[in-house]
């Protein structure tokens, strides 16, 4: 964004046009799935420190998106609707054995007009978490740790339930310390309360997403778990399955593996996007409008993709 200085030379008054550097985050959630603000305050909260644009990007869900559409218009603020998505991935048909081994998330930027079966699938992915999160409580009964499903709905505000929840309840009921225990000890893959979460094929993600005018983009693709020396052509594949973009920048991720991405991506012709996954106090480490440490998100990222810059 341009802003004007007046300066002399000689007694000749020029205008100089000089470009002000925003800040905006392209991966936020609320307490809606797992961060800890309401969609409405998460906007607020982003106008207050100045950032231009954010995209709300709750797992799973897309019930927090008029609430801070609302707010945002409010404050005359750009906010891109926008949804995390749980991929199923162990390879396809015309992929076999390319899946990763860890988690596979898909940011779907721009969710503009959502339509049916974007809806549908949603309510699906819904249903699916609800009776992952009731087998997880099950098991938590069988370990003889004290929990009850309202126990759960009151940490999660009756809202999208995940394992961040239960982390949660642990440290409640005194068995761990923090979430980074509960994780290390119980939640994570391979531990006692860890139960596989079914997402959807990445194709018919990637038809949702666009069809309801958004752009799909690989989150935090060092998640994946995926071999350096494989990942280039893992990620070719899925651009030619529909991907337009790669999340380069990631707090989870070391500057120099997000710059690879960053260069791999631009190689691939994929959009290059930066976000902070923030969550509020449930991530301390992570910053609105950062991506990393003392790496703030300039709003040349947005300007770079059309679809998203638009509004």
């Amino acid at each position: 964004m341009p802003f004007v200085i007046l300066s002399e030379d000689n007694g000749i008054f020029c205008l100089n046009f000089v470009k002000i550097p925003l800040m905006v985050d392209l991966h936020t959630h609320s307490n809606i799935s797992d961060g800890d603000m309401s969609p409405a305050l998460l906007v607020k909260q982003a106008v207050k420190q100045g950032l231009r644009a954010i995209a709300l990007t709750d797992h799973d869900t897309i019930e927090g998106l008029e609430s801070a559409r609302t707010e945002a218009g409010k404050e005359n603020f750009h906010f891109i609707p926008g949804i995390e998505l749980s991929i199923n991935w162990t390879g396809s048909k015309s992929t076999p054995g390319l899946g990763p081994g860890g988690e596979f998330h898909l940011l779907g930027l721009g969710i503009n007009s959502p339509s049916s079966g974007f809806i549908d699938a949603v309510g699906k992915l819904s249903r699916r978490r609800e009776a992952r999160n009731r087998e997880i409580l099950e098991r938590m009964h069988e370990l003889s740790i004290e929990a009850t499903w309202e126990d759960l709905l009151a940490i999660s505000g009756g809202h999208s339930m995940g394992r961040p929840h239960f982390a949660n309840l642990l440290i409640k009921r005194k068995i761990v310390k923090n979430i980074r225990q509960a994780f290390a000890r119980y939640l994570c893959v391979g531990m006692p309360l860890y139960v596989p979460k079914e997402g959807l094929v990445f194709e018919e993600a990637v038809a949702l997403i666009r069809e309801s005018g958004g752009i799909p983009v690989l989150a935090h693709p060092i998640s994946l778990y995926v071999a350096w020396g494989r990942l280039p052509d893992l990620i070719k594949l899925l651009k030619d399955m529909g991907l337009m973009g790669l999340e380069a920048w990631h707090p989870a991720t070391k500057p120099g593996p997000c710059s690879r991405l960053e260069s791999l991506g631009k190689t691939l012709g994929l959009y290059i996007t930066e976000g902070s996954d923030y969550h509020g106090s449930a991530r301390p480490d992570r910053k609105l409008g950062y991506s990393g440490k003392g790496r703030k998100i300039d709003d040349a990222i947005l300007e770079a993709i059309p679809e998203l810059e638009k509004r």
